[in-house]
């Protein structure tokens, strides 16, 4: 059952690709709620505008939405509150000091469950695009889509 939920579980970021460079990608146990959880399982997620943030010597993913489970009673968490990230040390010390150049931000690109059923977390350095940057690539986007047009 869980190799099922693993399957069915991958939410994408898609515009995290387009509004940013990405440079280096981590994948990130992340801490829920039991009904958090359950909403993830469900796709309920909503990843808009998330990004990270240290916090001391923790990295916290900030303004990512799961709605709250529908059978949950009072005990369901706040849908935007701040969740910290499970990551090895030496990954937190590279993260930091490559955050500290300007210009650099850690956002949430993939949110999916593992094959030991956990919830885990892609996340990746990445550098903000410019306006001609994202014009280069929707004009590789869509001649990539005409030659698989014309293949077909």
């Amino acid at each position: 059952m869980k190799k099922e939920l693993a399957s069915k579980v991958d939410i994408r970021n898609k515009s995290a690709g387009f509004e940013f460079e990405l440079l280096d990608t981590f994948t990130a146990g992340i801490v829920l709620t039991g009904t958090e959880i359950k909403s993830v399982r469900m796709q309920k997620v909503n990843m808009q505008g998330s990004f990270c943030q240290f916090k001391g010597d923790e990295l916290f993913l900030v303004n990512l939405h799961i709605s709250p489970y529908e059978q949950g009673t009072y005990n369901n968490p706040p849908p935007r509150r701040e969740r910290k990230l499970l990551l090895k040390k030496q990954e937190i010390r590279k993260l930091k000091s490559r955050m500290e150049e300007k210009g650099l931000t850690i956002v949430l690109t993939r949110l999916f469950i593992n094959d030991k059923g956990l919830c885990k977390a892609e996340v990746a350095l990445a550098k903000g695009k410019k306006i001609h940057d994202k014009r280069e690539t929707i004009k590789e986007r869509d001649l990539e889509r005409s030659m698989r047009r014309n293949e077909e």
